[in-house]
């Protein structure tokens, strides 16, 4: 039979057929009049989908992890107090890099498939702590911690602590208002709800944060944001920039802008457009928990699920590598297993980005038949998955996404 492989994982996601095109064409020097004007243009673009007025946003040919790591060595000195909020292996990785860059490193921690409480944060803030480091979106896990009970933390103590936020999966999945909550850095990614490939990282970096830089002397060259930012000014990048992903940026801006295009506004708007990207997510990751309740799986994270992937513990016995390699090898569907030490205990599907309701019905479909075949004493009968996948979809409304009190995304949040 024919098989055409897709991608359910939560980064490289699907690639934008528009953002393709763009790059194959993308034959453009990067010190010349051309290039200046689209580096320009996504720069301003991406502004809005990252929703800042107020902070200057900087592109970086990197990983990810490069900006976070550019966070810490821009913003931090030897022997700086930080605090790092951990629930999940990238949680892990802002302790890892705070203590490469020499930093004081207090860590309030909570279990795989939990979120933090806000009490203990409280308890661990102290006068002398500089900045607080977390994640929007946990995607090792499927968490979706609170941003802005933290932010509004910080505002309430009066901490000059800067908040430094990991929002790698939470770009295009969850509301986050970087001025209005407070955040003064935020971090996205190519490869997630962009729908490009990897090899770009950009942040939004707000006026308290560049202050910071002035008086931080942690090393850094490549990373210098500083230099990122003057350069910018003129449409240019630092160093050589990889010219091809950031046309493939800008095409993809263009297309969510499209999303939301009008009679009077045919080139959409960016704003609104982001805002039908999360809801999309919220909506076919609603869709899949609640295929995989009723198909006798467990969700690993119930009380504060993630819109850009959906963690699940499969019937009890079962390894979920074998969902892993079942769905690979029949349907060459490709979701993750879990990471570290929860691999074999929970499987990831993603929903960030270029994903709909076809592509969410199509792999419930594809894990009935690995249930009903490969583990038949779950009792999941064909159907049980997307009748249940089917009636929530149905019954959604088009204001169901604004019924959440926070901004954070969660129906139950630490505002609340």
């Amino acid at each position: 039979m024919i098989r055409k492989t897709r991608l359910f994982t939560p980064g490289p996601t699907p690639l934008l057929p528009a953002a393709q095109f763009a790059m194959a064409a993308a034959d453009i020097h990067h010190r010349t009049a051309e290039f200046r004007a689209l580096y320009t243009c996504v720069l301003v673009q991406l502004k809005k989908f990252v929703g800042t007025e107020a902070g200057d946003i900087i592109i970086l040919s990197s990983s990810g992890t490069g900006a976070m790591e550019a966070s810490v060595s821009n913003l931090t000195s030897p022997g700086d107090r930080v605090l790092v909020l951990t629930a999940g292996k990238f949680g892990e990785r802002w302790s890892s890099l705070c203590k490469a860059f020499g930093c004081h490193v207090d860590v309030v921690s909570a279990p795989y498939g939990q979120t933090f409480s806000i009490d203990e944060i409280k308890a661990n803030l102290h006068l002398e702590t500089r900045a607080v480091f977390m994640q929007s979106s946990e995607t090792s896990t499927g968490v979706r911690h609170c941003v802005p009970a933290v932010a509004k933390l910080l505002k309430d103590t009066a901490s000059e602590a800067l908040l430094v936020v990991d929002a790698i999966t939470g770009l295009g999945t969850t509301h986050i208002d970087m001025d209005g909550q407070g955040i003064d850095v935020l971090i996205g990614g190519s490869q997630k709800a962009v729908m490009i490939p990897p090899g770009l990282s950009y942040l939004a970096v707000g006026p308290r944060a560049w202050d910071r830089m002035e008086a931080a002397y942690n090393p850094r060259y490549y990373f210098d944001l500083r230099k990122e930012r003057k350069n910018a000014r003129n449409g240019e990048s630092a160093y050589t920039p990889a010219v091809a992903l950031i046309a493939a940026l800008g095409a993809a801006l263009d297309w969510i802008a499209a999303q939301a295009a009008t009679a009077e506004n045919p080139a959409g708007d960016i704003v609104e457009g982001r805002k039908k990207l999360i809801e999309n997510a919220e909506t076919i990751a609603a869709m899949t928990r609640a295929a995989m309740l009723a198909m006798g799986c467990t969700l690993f994270a119930p009380d504060a699920p993630s819109a850009a992937a959906t963690s699940v513990l499969p019937p009890a016995g079962v390894s979920s590598t074998l969902f892993v390699k079942e769905l690979k090898s029949r349907f060459a569907a490709i979701i993750t297993d879990g990471q570290g030490e929860m691999k074999g205990q929970i499987f990831r599907i993603a929903h960030l980005g270029f994903f709909d309701y076809m592509d969410t019905i199509a792999l419930i479909g594809a894990l009935e038949q690995v249930m009903v075949k490969s583990v038949p004493e779950s009792g999941c009968k064909f159907g049980d998955g997307l009748i249940a996948a089917q009636g929530f979809y149905a019954q959604r409304s088009a204001t169901a996404a604004a019924e959440n009190k926070c901004q954070c995304g969660r129906s139950t949040c630490c505002l609340a």
